[in-house]
């Protein structure tokens, strides 16, 4: 009887700490109520120390939750589990796994300690925190072993840890026996698909799924700008607008970079009105993603006007518009905008450099340009990368330096890549520099031997210096390699819809009434002609009458 009342005492005054431990706003005012529970020798209670652990993980202080959890002698499951649980969501995945060993420990014995479906979801997603596949395989063994493979959360977390171990025959087997499947289900596993590229898979996943989510959509989004199929980005956009789902801050962020390479402007608009009116302008991941589309579809001074108006902007923001500038040929106010930048102390990035050096060799801003070159070791510490000495390899060869580039090539840290000696090559036509020329093109053609627009370059050449024994022996290789030009490629944006063109397709729906020059509304006469090898109208045997080409 009399232990009894002390139970139901202790109860009540571990009940009357409850109340002030929810509400606790932070470590300082913890560390006074752990003081209290130390004087009313309630610093065993699993139940109190459990409070603060779970009051340590939201605060982040892992540390001092790990000294509560240490005092306590015997601690229950619910005590394990929190502690567990603090250390995966302050991802210190290797304490957290720690914990769940100690626990294995006690799981034998009269009061055996059994990992349950609270322990186990944690435990697996810190194994696809390390990466751990083959730690995770045993900890699904244990789920097996101990009666919780059919709670969806355990076996959602057991698909994310295949799926980020790229174990996805794995992912698919758990998946395939799920008794119940949620969103994050199917999700977890399309994700997985679209991280690696698979995405014929993932869409297979996506179309097989019935309640498809935000997060569906913009996966699949996202997933086809990654791979580089602009177009489909565009369509799943559409259609998910089409099916009822408004788009998200991440699905804007997903999507412009495909309106960006396709250069669909008046969709990149609307997607501006469209944030503007969702307050999600005041996400700077948003603005940032904007302005990069802007640029890319020559609207650089709209991306100006927007990055004017951001009340915050981080080092992307910066690095995207002095970009965009540069591309642009707008040097000066590139240039200009890093000196903004160094007076807002935002310290610069490699894309930042990436964009200043464009922008001196936009302008032939040699000087500049190498001094800023300096000052990425000396100034910021950034190591220049194989793009920052493309860049400057550009400037030293479009100033005519080439004896300088090809120094610089040779001294290099790294292996020079393919646009490196491209670059050099394309500098030494501009210049008539056969010499270093025969150098770049013998490099290429070790990286690059089925490349045709390197040996388009070199004929060039030749024939700029009327060597018309270079021309035929270049046109003799390539015709000895069966190596033919790659189709040139353009697209147009009509009524919110890109279209793509490469010569010499005739698929499109409207291509015959282009040819015939009913397309639009107006009349075009269109004659393709071989001409790769012409390096004027004369060569290729047509003449300009003033209205249209005309061959003789």
């Amino acid at each position: 009887m009399a232990g009894k009342l002390r139970a139901l005492k202790i109860r009540e005054m571990e009940d009357m700490f409850v109340p002030v431990l929810k509400n606790c706003p932070n470590m300082v005012e913890l560390k006074k109520i752990h003081a209290h529970i130390v004087k009313f020798s309630l610093s065993q209670s699993s139940f109190l120390v459990t409070k603060m652990v779970d009051v340590c993980n939201h605060h982040g202080e892992t540390e001092y939750a790990n000294l509560l959890f240490k005092r306590v002698v015997g601690p229950n499951s619910f005590l394990y589990n929190a502690m567990i649980r603090a250390y995966k969501h302050n991802r210190v995945y290797v304490l957290a796994i720690t914990v769940y060993k100690e626990m294995l420990g006690h799981s034998h014995g009269e009061n055996p300690i059994i990992p349950d479906k609270f322990t186990f979801p944690f435990v697996v997603k810190s194994c696809a925190g390390i990466m751990c596949y083959d730690l995770g395989k045993q900890v699904h063994g244990h789920v097996i072993k101990f009666g919780a493979k059919s709670i969806t959360v355990t076996e959602n977390s057991l698909v994310e840890m295949y799926v980020k171990c790229d174990k996805l025959d794995d992912a698919h087997r758990v998946f395939e026996e799920m008794t119940e499947r949620d969103a994050v289900s199917w999700n977890t596993l399309i994700s997985g698909h679209v991280r690696l590229g698979q995405m014929r898979r993932a869409r297979a996943i996506f179309e097989e799924m019935e309640n498809k989510t935000i997060f569906s959509w913009t996966a699949i989004i996202s997933g086809y700008a990654r791979i580089g199929s602009h177009a489909d980005a565009l369509e799943f956009f559409r259609k998910m607008q089409m099916v009822g789902i408004e788009p998200d801050e991440i699905s804007l962020v997903s999507v412009l970079p495909a309106c960006a390479q396709l250069g669909a402007l008046e969709l990149g608009k609307w997607i501006h009105i469209y944030a503007d009116k969702s307050g999600f302008l005041r996400n700077i991941c948003v603005c940032n993603a904007l302005i990069e589309m802007y640029a890319k579809c020559g609207s650089i001074d709209q991306g100006r006007s927007l990055f004017d108006q951001m009340n915050e902007r981080d080092v992307i923001s910066w690095s995207t518009m002095i970009v965009g500038l540069a591309n642009h040929g707008r040097a000066r106010d590139a240039i200009e905008l890093f000196e903004e930048m160094q007076e807002a102390k935002i310290e610069p990035n490699i894309i930042t450099f990436v964009g200043l050096l464009s922008a001196c060799a936009h302008a032939g801003l040699l000087n500049e340009g190498m001094r800023y070159f300096e000052s990425m070791k000396r100034d910021y510490n950034i190591e220049p990368g194989v793009e920052h000495y493309g860049c400057l390899v550009n400037l030293l060869g479009l100033s005519g330096r080439l004896d300088q580039a090809l120094q610089l090539i040779k001294k290099m840290p790294m292996k020079p890549d393919s646009a490196i000696w491209g670059s050099l090559l394309s500098s030494c036509r501009t210049h008539g520099n056969l010499g270093i020329a025969a150098t770049a093109m013998e490099r290429l053609i070790e990286l690059e031997p089925d490349d045709t627009g390197n040996y388009v370059l070199l004929s060039n050449l030749y024939a700029d210096l009327g060597r018309w024994d270079g021309v035929s022996r270049m046109r003799k290789l390539m015709r000895s390699r069966s190596m033919k030009k790659t189709p040139g490629c353009s697209s147009i944006e009509v009524d919110n819809v890109v279209q793509e063109f490469a010569s010499g397709d005739d698929t499109k729906p409207f291509s015959k009434a282009i040819h015939k020059g009913r397309y639009g509304g107006g009349r075009c006469y269109i004659q393709q002609y071989d001409c790769f090898w012409a390096t004027s109208l004369a060569e290729a045997h047509i003449t300009w009458d003033g209205n249209f080409l005309q061959t003789r």
